[in-house]
């Protein structure tokens, strides 16, 4: 019997080798594949000019393959979006796990979970037909596909990440840290932001780091919403982030445009990586601390 378990035991250990070794395998082709179709284009445009230009011209008689613009404007646009997003789904998961009664807390993470499902293409739809118009009338400016637009889609976009793996981390949190505050003399809300928050904040920044991710690599929903125009990122002003560069000329591109797309999408893998990492840098110095 210990013999036919322990079989089954190494039979399932290698069947979870082989997946995650499939996994890497697959990361590892993809990199492989964007670094070698991404790197002739830097090396003919010159990485200083591809990296630093300020002007994205593929179709003209002088072509020029500047991705500046889209840098700042990915930058930016996810920098707001986290901005604004972090803090309404961080309250909002508090107020789920800690105060919102079982009924409201059923209801809301229904919802929410509803909102995780919905295509990014109906959220673009959305953001075309009600947001644009409403910040064309509200700030008076010409159109309202711009910086701002797409800073709010991605806001409502990263929300279903935020609140429910912040839900999950502080559902986590053993109910003794609570009970040992409140009766030191803490409030209901001293415990749960001074003490349940702190003891969850591992999790709570996993759930950041999966709104980055989900921001930044968000493509078509913000190009319904941004004017796509490979301009210097303003806040009212139409722009163009890597994501959309790419997707907007891939189908028609060939020769030096099509590997100059490809390199856009190799920067945009490497910006993602160095995200990554940096923020996980943070997370275990903060474990270790």
């Amino acid at each position: 019997m210990n013999k036919k378990k322990q079989a089954t035991e190494h039979i399932i250990h290698g069947i979870f080798l082989v997946l995650g070794l499939i996994t890497v395998l697959c990361v590892l082709l993809i990199t492989i594949y964007l670094v070698i179709s991404g790197i002739p284009a830097i090396q003919e445009i010159g990485l200083i000019p591809f990296l630093f230009g300020k002007e994205w011209k593929s179709t003209a008689a002088e072509a020029k393959f500047g991705i500046l613009p889209f840098i700042l404007t990915s930058v930016y646009g996810t920098a707001g979006a986290i901005v604004l997003g972090v803090p309404i789904g961080f309250f909002a998961a508090v107020y789920l796990s800690k105060v919102a009664s079982p009924k409201v807390r059923h209801t809301l993470e229904n919802a929410v979970s509803l909102l995780a499902g919905i295509p990014s293409v109906v959220y673009g739809l959305v953001g075309m037909m009600v947001l644009v118009p409403g910040i064309r009338k509200i700030f008076h400016v010409p159109d309202g596909a711009s910086l701002l637009a797409a800073i709010i889609v991605l806001a409502i976009m990263i929300l279903p990440s935020i609140i429910k793996v912040s839900i999950t981390a502080l559902d986590a949190v053993p109910k003794e840290y609570e009970d040992a505050s409140l009766a030191l003399g803490a409030t209901p809300v001293e415990t749960y932001f001074r003490v349940s928050a702190p003891a969850a904040k591992s999790g709570i920044a996993a759930a950041v780091v999966l709104g980055v991710g989900r921001a930044i690599g968000e493509a078509m929903a913000v190009m319904m919403v941004s004017g796509n125009a490979a301009n210097m990122p303003s806040l009212f002003q139409s722009v163009r982030f890597l994501t959309t560069a790419v997707a907007s000329e891939m189908s028609y591109s060939s020769g030096l445009q099509r590997q100059a797309l490809f390199s856009i999408a190799l920067v945009l893998f490497l910006f993602i990586m160095l995200i990554n990492a940096t923020l996980n840098f943070f997370l275990k110095r903060s474990k270790e601390d």
